[in-house]
């Protein structure tokens, strides 16, 4: 059963030493993955070809292939243009983020907020993009 971040949280203090809280919550701890594994996992998942995420995603092509190929690693802004070139659900770019040692977006932040919305509500990334425009938020780009 998974337990959740509090809980892990509590076994972490009472534990003895590092090793025990390992042992003790291994079935329930995350393993980062590079972003480069993750996102190819995708594309192979949802049956969706390379050129096809790096053109939606409005990156630049050779600056897209290289994030994919490990090569680059891009600024959490750039993730998210990624996530909403597959499209991503906010619950799939959430675990995207966290795997791969991105902050998650928190909906506290007013523009990561934003963010959130799009995502909850399927905009594109153009649409998201006018709305944080529209807001007075720096865009996905």
């Amino acid at each position: 059963m998974k337990k959740s971040t509090g809980e892990l949280l509590e076994i972490l203090k009472k534990s003895a030493d590092a090793s025990t809280f390992m042992k003790d919550a291994s079935d329930d701890l995350m393993q980062q993955i590079s972003l480069a594994e993750y996102l190819c996992h995708l594309i192979d998942s949802k049956g969706l070809n390379k050129s096809e995420v790096i053109h939606r995603s409005g990156l630049d092509r050779g600056y897209g292939y290289d994030i994919l190929s490990g090569k680059k690693t891009p600024a959490r802004d750039k993730v998210l243009a990624l996530c909403f070139a597959f499209p991503l659900s906010a619950e799939e770019t959430q675990s995207l983020l966290k795997s791969t040692g991105y902050p998650p977006l928190y909906v506290r932040l007013e523009r990561d907020g934003v963010i959130l919305y799009a995502l909850e509500h399927c905009l594109s990334l153009n649409d998201t993009n006018e709305l944080l425009y529209e807001m007075n938020y720096a865009i996905l780009e």
